[in-house]
């Protein structure tokens, strides 16, 4: 540790850890940025430092107890270290978060881009042994309308950056805790979204990933510029080769929506459409505010205005009751649809939650089974659509060198985001240098999840 004298990070080894989705490792690129501005090392979190820093999860019951896991793996790895729990965890269970003592100093959400002030009065209240400072700094989430505002001016890839537009979320599903950890809708003002981007094209940035607990709500909230609008601006920008979204809500892709998305050149015919499930009965019980048939809808007007859009999403199997009748139109439904990828949850009852008091819990091996059917149903459709572009020429985003059986291969992912591919002994590979986009003719399969060229 360093001298108590020293009353600021300048000089501590900070190693950070980061749970859970894209808006957290955004969040945490931001916290690490500011931290080595302040003059902190950042080391990596196996390494012996001075302050550990974990950006929780509570998105699962699962996800809290890795979350405490890895504070007390810190405060193990370094009993005189400040384990600093910061995120949705903190916000979602801060009672506990006070009584645990491994942890030093929390953290809640919109507090973040304040870390280096929170340290800073923590570190200066333990040398003046002042116990009334420091210990935690959290606000009530969900009594705030204010965006909190980072700007990152690093690249942390090589390729694309993920841009936080907005925060919160109003949808309340009957099985999710994030409203209570996010608070509610706040959207980011467009003029500071466009700044961090060109900031962001001056270090090389092709591609920006469109992020947030909820974008399809971006604007909602003081009338602000809708979704459509701010990708619509993003296209304007010298620079930007691609634009890609995060999770949308089916509702938003309408026809004029469709219309106008189709009408930007620069965006990535890629849509995370979230669905979880398939049957009517089971949405109308998880509190998700669309129907089978609108979902239909929304996924047939992107195949009509886009060549071959790739629609992936999540589906969550085993909600409570849900019946084997039940799992079956579910599983006809995405069957019938044909996605590129779908990502396979089983329900896991959160507490809190209005779904983790409803009768009739599913036990883990009906779970299992269901959750075992849909994978290999996606792992079928997933080699269908990939079969699609065999023989192609496509444009490739080319970004890290990866070893596959033995050999060095340079990856990358087309607009679509199919995962391509390129060995080290092909004439080819000189030319798939990371940032750069170069078009190739696809082979074939390297492998189940990656196309060779």
């Amino acid at each position: 540790m360093m001298n108590n004298m020293q009353n600021s990070v300048r000089g501590y080894k900070v190693a950070m850890h980061n749970l859970g989705c894209k808006v957290n490792s955004y969040e945490m690129d931001v916290m690490g940025q500011k931290l080595k501005e302040a003059g902190a090392e950042i080391v990596p979190f196996n390494e012996k430092a001075d302050i550990y820093i974990i950006n929780t999860c509570t998105v699962t019951n699962i996800a809290d107890r890795k979350s405490r896991q890895m504070l007390h793996k810190a405060k193990k790895e370094n009993p005189e270290a400040i384990v600093v729990a910061v995120g949705c965890y903190v916000e979602t269970g801060i009672e506990g978060v006070k009584k645990d003592e491994c942890i030093d100093l929390a953290v809640g959400n919109n507090k973040k881009s304040e870390i280096v002030e929170i340290l800073n009065t923590f570190i200066m209240a333990r040398s003046d042994n002042d116990k009334t400072l420091g210990g935690s700094s959290v606000i009530d989430i969900n009594k705030t309308d204010v965006f909190e505002e980072m700007m990152l001016s690093d690249l942390p890839e090589h390729t694309r950056a993920y841009i936080k537009i907005q925060d919160g979320c109003n949808q309340f599903c009957s099985y999710c805790v994030i409203p209570y950890a996010r608070g509610r809708v706040r959207s980011r003002d467009q003029k500071e979204i466009l700044e961090e981007i060109k900031g962001l094209i001056v270090k090389g940035c092709k591609e920006v990933v469109l992020t947030g607990i909820h974008i399809s709500s971006y604007g909602v909230d003081k009338s602000r510029a809708s979704l459509i609008d701010l990708v619509e601006s993003i296209g304007e920008l010298s620079g930007i080769e691609r634009i890609r979204l995060g999770s949308l809500e089916p509702r938003i892709i309408t026809p004029e929506n469709t219309r106008r998305l189709a009408a930007i050149d620069k965006l990535c015919p890629h849509f995370h459409l979230s669905l979880q499930s398939g049957c009517d009965s089971v949405l109308k019980r998880m509190n998700r505010h669309y129907t089978a048939d609108e979902f239909r809808e929304s996924v047939r007007l992107l195949r009509e205005a886009f060549d071959r859009p790739a629609i992936t999403t999540d589906v969550i199997v085993g909600f409570p009751g849900e019946t084997e009748e039940e799992f079956e139109e579910c599983r006809k439904f995405v069957e019938d649809i044909s996605f590129y990828e779908m990502h396979v949850f089983k329900y896991s009852p959160r507490k809190g939650t209005v779904a983790a008091g409803m009768k009739e819990q599913l036990t883990d091996r009906e779970k299992t089974l269901r959750s075992e059917v849909l994978i290999a149903l996606t792992k079928k459709q997933s080699e269908i659509y990939r079969n699609l572009f065999i023989g192609e020429k496509v444009d490739i985003l080319w970004e890290d060198m990866e070893e596959i059986k033995g050999k060095n291969y340079m990856i990358g992912h087309t607009d679509r985001y199919v995962r391509i591919a390129v060995c080290e002994e092909d004439e080819r590979f000189k030319n798939a240098v990371s940032g750069q986009i170069t078009t190739e003719q696809i082979k074939g399969f390297l492998n189940s999840d990656t196309l060779l060229i």
